[in-house]
């Protein structure tokens, strides 16, 4: 059982930055990625960024040179640095984590609670 908490989200002007952050506790056989997704009221939750195991980084095009996610060294915490942020940008943000349990079961995914970011015009 892996828990995860964001914190970090404010309100923000346009051109702002922010840096979230995702504390996990419990445990844990592997850990395969590391990753933030948004979704903003009436829309679907979309993938922001991701990193995997081997520290490899993924991140949606309309945030691609904006955003960074990083993990710390004990893979414990992940962050999100989010630069020239805009009004688009305004979701809730949510940490995941895909590991594997233990051993002997596939692997699964959980999930903060959310962190708020508005972004004014």
């Amino acid at each position: 059982q892996v828990r995860l908490a964001e914190s970090g989200g404010d309100l923000v002007q346009s051109g702002g930055s922010l840096r979230l952050s995702c504390s996990a506790s419990g445990r844990f056989f592997k850990l395969r990625a590391m990753a933030w997704y948004r979704q903003a009221p009436g829309k679907q939750r979309e993938l922001v960024a991701r990193i995997d195991r081997d520290g490899i980084t993924d991140y949606a095009d309309s945030v691609k040179g904006r955003f960074t996610i990083s993990r710390d060294r004990n893979r414990n915490i992940v962050a999100l640095q989010m630069n020239s942020l805009e009004p688009d940008d305004t979701a809730t943000y949510y940490c995941n984590w895909n590991y594997q349990p233990n051993s002997e079961t596939s692997p699964t995914d959980a999930w903060g609670q959310g962190t708020q970011v508005t972004v004014s015009s």
